[in-house]
């Protein structure tokens, strides 16, 4: 789990700017909440911490105040968006980043997209929620906010609406009705701006128009929005997306602006793939299993000198023996890619105990195979099984020799007072994990 970074500041100019470092990793994501933000009081509301829990599963998280809010300095007035880049540049600097996928939402999507295009060489990346090139309809942008609408919630905000949760119906409407997060909502408008600067920062948001900058944002985006939201019509963020060198949209159910509330999950799955190519899924999805990966040892030799017709024969043969003692021994089969099966298991015993006896039953006709049995956390889905723990099982099983069932010091130690027997193998590193594996062959008990 994830514990708040120590507040520190990053000087830009002459305001200081409050940032938090938090987690660790091979890649940076500076993260701006949107509109205001309290890094402190980020911690204190269980949906916060758990976005950026999954937020942290991807890399070191670079969260900070924007001038003017939260632990920042406020200096009078609420400068231009591009004004706020050296800002962003200074915390990057600050926390020893040189280059960082950079997250935001709102004005903050649009201090992303303003940072991408003048330094470049500083963004890997961009995911941003609710982001518009233009806040209002402009020509040859047809789609906006009415500036009316704009000037009558700042108006409300300096008129009292502020700090009262009176704005929360309609920034988060799945979580109005409840009187934790409504306690929460409160303190954190107050502690987050004061209602001038709330209402400024709100009028520089329904100003912003970034188009002339678009052309130079060349780093990948992701764009999400919510399709109940009001604020940004998904038209507008489709037009943003298509006047991108490189952007995509993912539209999801909801009505909550925030990223932290509503269907958290699900927006974070679509981020983990874009910026990773996985989906960790929610904690609901997760498990300890037993993975089990068999490979027929030879097949490209044994397939060309027995015959397409003999080889196909002698595979089906293979698969109906292999699904036998799946069944046997409680495995589930999860995929089976020409050769090979990968199957889970709710022990390390039975996953071990069935790869013998898949070893031995398949020699008996003449077939060889290799695997690899590893347990740890996945995710599991309707129809497939995710994690690292999936690679390490895969690279467990092509390490092994013919007819040997391998398995990772892990099951090993779980197996510790059984009966089975765990040759050592030594230590190696697995291709694409990370560390050294110690690895060691398992039999069946002495006679």
């Amino acid at each position: 789990m994830l514990t708040p970074g120590e507040t520190r500041f990053a000087r830009s100019g002459q305001v200081d700017i409050a940032y938090q470092v938090v987690g660790e990793g091979e890649r940076d994501l500076l993260v701006g909440i949107g509109w205001v933000s309290h890094l402190e009081l980020l911690w204190e509301l269980p949906e916060t911490v758990r976005f950026l829990e999954r937020l942290g599963r991807l890399g070191r998280l670079i969260l900070f105040d924007a001038r003017g809010t939260g632990l920042s300095d406020r200096p009078p007035g609420s400068p231009a968006v591009e004004k706020l880049v050296p800002d962003a540049l200074a915390v990057l600097d600050a926390a020893g980043s040189e280059r960082a996928v950079v997250v935001g939402w709102l004005d903050k999507a649009a201090l992303a997209m303003a940072l991408a295009a003048h330094h470049p060489e500083r963004v890997e990346a961009l995911v941003l929620g609710e982001a518009s090139a233009s806040m209002l309809a402009r020509p040859g942008h047809p789609w906006g906010m009415d500036p009316a609408d704009g000037e009558r919630l700042a108006a409300a905000v300096e008129s009292g609406a502020w700090g009262t949760g009176t704005l929360l119906p309609w920034i988060a409407p799945g979580v109005a009705g409840d009187p934790r997060v409504t306690a929460w909502w409160r303190r954190w408008e107050r502690m987050s701006a004061t209602p001038n600067t709330a209402a400024g920062l709100l009028r520089t948001l329904v100003d912003v128009d970034l188009r002339h900058l678009l052309p130079a944002v060349r780093a990948p985006a992701l764009l999400v929005h919510r399709s109940g939201t009001g604020l940004v019509p998904a038209a507008s963020v489709r037009w943003l997306a298509d006047a991108l060198p490189d952007a995509r949209v993912v539209e999801l159910d909801g009505a909550d602006l925030p990223a932290f509330f509503g269907d958290t999950d699900t927006l974070m799955d679509e981020v983990e793939e874009f910026l990773g190519g996985t989906r960790t899924g929610s904690d609901a999805d997760r498990r300890v299993l037993t993975m089990l990966v068999t490979d027929v040892v030879g097949s490209t030799e044994q397939a060309a000198r027995l015959g397409d017709r003999r080889w196909d024969e002698l595979l089906a043969w293979h698969h109906r023996r292999v699904r036998a003692l799946l069944a046997r021994h409680g495995g589930q089969e999860v995929d089976t890619a020409g050769d090979g099966f990968l199957a889970v298991f709710n022990l390390p015993s039975r996953a071990v105990t069935c790869a013998l006896a898949i070893r031995d039953d398949l020699a008996a006709g003449d077939v060889t195979i290799r695997a690899g049995v590893h347990a740890g956390e996945v995710v599991r889905g309707p129809a497939e099984v995710r994690g690292l723990a999936v690679h390490v099982a895969a690279r467990v099983a092509s390490s092994a020799e013919p007819g040997e069932v391998r398995a990772t010091a892990t099951v090993r130690d779980l197996l510790l007072g059984t009966d089975l027997r765990f040759t050592a193998r030594g230590t190696a590193e697995l291709k694409g994990v990370p560390g050294r594996w110690g690895l060691y062959a398992a039999d069946a008990p002495a006679p």
